[in-house]
């Protein structure tokens, strides 16, 4: 697995991949993290990914020389609150379904805390869904990461969660 920048070319790279995300949660029943329309097809969304690829904290993960998985890493997103110290906040994290269960998501969070470190700051942020069964934050949990606080945007129930680093 390689680890590179992220630019404007990787953007329907990234929508497919959020797109086959959404399509696997949908086939799983849970509509209720990113609704069950692609995101390919919401010029929000496309202008969000877009946005991401023209700044600095995109990172894609490739294997045999194809996306795998994708981090985009900066500050805050607006409907947290702030933290107060300096951070590191990943804003999205996705992976190919193709190469789900190799690692993809994890080798991007390593970056993330690798990145945050060599900036200078000791925490890490993300927010998750929180609803459904709860499997998204225990994968957080899993990668070191600890709960820090609940919260909802519109009826969308989400959870904070942050990494002390160094």
């Amino acid at each position: 697995m390689k680890l590179r920048e992220g630019d404007g070319r990787d953007v329907a790279a990234v929508l497919d991949m959020l797109d086959g995300a959404v399509a696997w949660l949908v086939s799983q029943g849970r509509n209720g993290q990113w609704g069950s329309e692609p995101f390919s097809g919401d010029a929000k969304r496309v202008a969000q990914v877009t946005g991401w690829a023209e700044g600095d904290g995109m990172r894609i993960a490739e294997i045999d020389g194809l996306p795998a998985g994708c981090v985009v890493v900066g500050a805050a997103n607006h409907y947290v609150k702030p933290a107060t110290e300096p951070e590191l906040y990943v804003q999205a994290l996705v992976t190919d379904r193709r190469h789900a269960g190799r690692g993809v998501g994890a080798a991007l969070l390593a970056w993330a805390e690798q990145e945050a470190v060599a900036r200078g700051v000791g925490l890490l942020r993300v927010d998750c869904y929180a609803g459904h069964d709860g499997r998204l934050i225990a994968y957080y949990e899993s990668r070191g990461f600890t709960r820090a606080e609940p919260f909802t945007v519109g009826s969308w129930p989400g959870m904070l969660l942050h990494k002390r680093l160094g």
